[in-house]
């Protein structure tokens, strides 16, 4: 009986050992199948990632050139109105100046009120 037991310990043995080589290249199928899905979803994301970015600069390009006429459009006007100040100032500045220098040397003290 001991050659019987002997036989079905090494039978075991046997079947642990295939089981064991079993799981190891379950474990690394999983793992050579983790690593693969992740650098096809990095490959996935990166085609993405361009074609948004591709949209997008094809949207901005279509849309700024509307942006730049109103921006062109604005700085007109805001020129138009600096020449206009421009003109005001110089119309007046000769008054302005004239009325600092009266003011600067014809002095009038007033004596300070007690109350």
């Amino acid at each position: 009986m001991s050659a019987q037991n002997s036989a079905g310990i090494q039978t075991l043995l046997d079947a642990e050992r295939e089981a064991s080589k079993i799981v190891q290249q379950a474990r690394e199928f999983r793992t050579k199948r983790v690593r693969e899905a992740r650098d096809e979803a990095k490959k996935e994301i990166e085609a993405y990632r361009q074609s948004k970015d591709e949209e997008f600069k094809k949207f901005e390009s279509e849309h700024s050139q509307g942006n730049k006429q109103a921006e062109d459009e604005a700085n007109k006007e805001a020129e138009v109105k600096i020449q206009e100040i421009r003109a005001a100032g110089e119309k007046g500045q000769s008054k302005v100046v004239e009325d600092l220098l009266k003011a600067v040397f014809e002095v009038k003290p007033v004596p300070p009120e007690k109350s």
